[in-house]
């Protein structure tokens, strides 16, 4: 999974009134029409430009908007205080062990889709990882290849589908998860099938056995993502998530 997905995930998640009452049904409107434009001075001309700059095709905006407050509400009430809880009862170095683990696996995923990109050095950067990492790094619990200057180099399936010409499609926050589009949630499947068929060191042979992981992945992908909602403190937040969200996808597709 893409850590930005994940971490863009989490890493772009913001909204208002999140300390709404959970009755409350979540209100929203175009930020344009709030604006009183005079179109015989230059009044809010700039703020009503830079508003239009961060239109992102949302045909399901009022869906989406409900989402990303559902979202809010569980990171506020559920996810937070147990990842609280997960750093409160764990030593430091345990968390950095875990997330190693997790990242090793998710290397797997990154090789496939930088094979099937043709990026070369990539993927023979990614594949050392897992073998410096699986081996030296006893199963991934330390992360030697970043020490000797190989980090981690992220690519999902939504990467792939994208640097094959697949247009992003509408955009989509996902429950639990966060922003998203047609094509990346689609990713997300074609990533999980890969780790699955790989069967890499039984893991998901060994996850199904101990169903608790499942949970313990997602706290520490939680726990590795530092984004808090309302950062960015902006009656527009929702506005501008979407957009950075969709121009960093653009982004890590051209590289």
């Amino acid at each position: 999974m893409n850590k930005f997905a994940a971490a863009g995930v989490f890493a772009l998640l913001a909204t208002t009134g999140v300390h709404a009452q959970p009755d409350e049904a979540p209100q929203y409107r175009d930020p344009l029409d709030s604006l009183e434009i005079n179109r015989e001075a230059t009044e809010y001309q700039f703020e009503r430009s830079s508003l239009r700059a961060l239109k992102v095709h949302d045909p399901i905006e009022g869906f989406n908007r409900r989402v990303y407050r559902f979202n809010a509400r569980f990171d506020e009430y559920v996810y937070l205080p147990v990842v609280r809880g997960y750093v409160w009862a764990t030593p430091r170095f345990v968390r950095t062990g875990v997330s190693n683990v997790f990242s090793n696996l998710g290397d797997v995923s990154n090789l496939a889709n930088s094979i099937v990109q043709r990026q070369v050095h990539k993927s023979m950067r990614t594949t050392s990882r897992l073998l410096l990492n699986t081996t030296l790094g006893v199963l991934g619990i330390f992360d030697v290849a970043k020490a000797m200057g190989l980090p981690q180099e992220s690519e999902d399936f939504g990467q792939t589908l994208g640097s094959y010409g697949v247009p992003p499609g509408p955009y989509l926050i996902i429950p639990f998860l966060g922003p998203s589009s047609l094509r990346d949630g689609t990713g997300r499947v074609g990533d999980w099938v890969i780790q699955d068929e790989a069967g890499f060191l039984n893991n998901r042979e060994h996850m199904n056995e101990h169903k608790w992981t499942y949970g313990l992945q997602a706290v520490n992908l939680r726990y590795r993502t530092p984004f808090r909602y309302g950062a960015l403190d902006s009656p527009f937040e929702y506005d501008q998530v979407r957009y950075l969200y969709t121009k960093l996808r653009e982004l890590q597709i051209s590289q």
